[in-house]
Formats: C-alpha cells, sequence, structure tokens
C-alpha cells in the first residue's frame, strides 16, 4: 500500500460523506464537490493499485532476470567444462594417431622391400580400377 493508495481511498470516502450531506440539506454545489471527490478519490485510488501493480511487477522481473542470469552462468560453465573435454580429447587423439603414425613409419622404414611392394601393389591396384572402360 502507497500513499497514493490510502489518500484515493481517504479522498473517496470523503466524497461520499460530502455527497450524502449535501442530499440531506439540499445543496448541489455540496453534492457537485463530493461526487467529484469521489470521482478523484477513486481516480488515486486506482493510481495508487497501478503503482502497486508495476512495483510488484518490477520484482518479478527483477527476480526473473537473475535468475536468467544464474542459468546463464551455469550453461556457460557447463559450456566451458565440455569445450575443455573436447580439447583434452582432441589432444590425446592427436597424440595417439602421431604415436601409431610414427610405429607405422618405423615398420616401414624396417622393411623396406616389403613397404615398397606393398606400395606398388596398390599403385598398380588403382591404376587398373581408373583405367578408362571399353
Amino acid at each position: 500500500m502507497n500513499r497514493d493508495h490510502l489518500e484515493g481511498g481517504v479522498r473517496h470516502l470523503r466524497g461520499r460523506v460530502k455527497t450524502a450531506a449535501g442530499a440531506v440539506r439540499g445543496r448541489a454545489g455540496d453534492q457537485f464537490e463530493g461526487a467529484y471527490d469521489q470521482a478523484a478519490g477513486a481516480a488515486q485510488y486506482a493510481y495508487g493499485e497501478a503503482r502497486d501493480t508495476v512495483r510488484d511487477l518490477r520484482h518479478g522481473g527483477e527476480h526473473l532476470v537473475e535468475e536468467g542470469r544464474a542459468r546463464f552462468r551455469e550453461v556457460s560453465d557447463r559450456g566451458h567444462a565440455l569445450a575443455d573435454e573436447a580439447i583434452e580429447r582432441g589432444h590425446h587423439y592427436r597424440d595417439r594417431a602421431v604415436r601409431h603414425g610414427r610405429s607405422l613409419a618405423a615398420r616401414a622404414d624396417e622393411n623396406r622391400g616389403a613397404t615398397l611392394a606393398l606400395v606398388a601393389a596398390v599403385a598398380f591396384g588403382l591404376g587398373w580400377l581408373a583405367r578408362p572402360s571399353r
């Protein structure tokens, strides 16, 4: 409850009293002023209600923003963890491929004759498959 809420309610009640007193006394001016105060009080009361609603919505919005920030941080942290894990796995597979490549190169160097025959056979086979058909 805010000041406009309270003052609007009081002004509305005062206007009702003034309208009733004007009706009892037979004074149209007092009735008119009372009706005016009633309408003005109702408007001020409604304005106070609107202010309260806006305040509540703002607080709710701030809560949602803070919750969104917390979720973003959580997702961001999880994303960084996944990226770090992917980089680590990439390094692992790269190192493994380098080791296997070096091992294969060492075997090929030890068995030069067999390697030469294998490369020649593969080249012949690819050449035979790639030849134009008749």
